[in-house]
């Protein structure tokens, strides 16, 4: 399910490619990268967890573009662990500075969470709506690629648990269009 869902991000991005939408996509990028939540997030006594993400940011004017987002967290957990599946999308803010290839934004993620386990002594499945607000930094590394360095408050609509360390972190690959 996870693999599906990448593949369908590239997918898109393909028919996007295809379609002729390379203006469009000028100044766009796509990142796939390590992910880190805090702990209890989305359920209560379970600690930070390790993940990945991947996004899809479509340049649409000057410093405007919008985003799409997929995370799955829980690698390496055991079954009673809840693993979570987050899919967002929302604007996206970004500041170019010139000459370094550096590449400041802001953005504002809104979409839903998905966890499930498949042991322990309480079952979960559930999904429920989530929000992301943050930004980081993108550092080119070679012309058409950079190195992402981000950090988001994350949490659900409904009240998270009042342990929670609402944040996630993620460092990874971005390919600039």
């Amino acid at each position: 399910m996870v693999i599906r869902r990448f593949l369908l991000l590239l997918g898109v991005t393909a028919f996007l490619l295809s379609t002729g939408a390379e203006a469009q996509l000028r100044n766009s990028d796509a990142f796939l990268g390590y992910s880190r939540l805090g702990n209890d997030v989305y359920y209560p006594n379970v600690g930070g967890l390790n993940g990945f993400d991947a996004a899809l940011h479509i340049h649409i004017a000057p410093f405007l573009g919008a985003e799409g987002d997929y995370s799955y967290y829980g690698l390496g957990a055991d079954s009673s662990i809840p693993k979570t599946s987050t899919f967002m999308a929302g604007p996206r803010l970004t500041l170019k500075v010139p000459i370094t290839g550096i590449r400041i934004f802001g953005h504002g993620l809104v979409g839903g969470a998905h966890s499930s386990n498949s042991g322990g002594g309480v079952s979960i499945n559930e999904t429920t709506g989530t929000y992301a607000l943050g930004g980081g930094v993108d550092i080119r590394v070679f012309p058409f690629f950079a190195w992402r360095f981000a950090g988001d408050h994350i949490s659900r609509f409904t009240d998270s648990p009042s342990t929670a360390q609402r944040w996630r972190f993620n460092t990874g690959l971005v390919f600039r269009f």
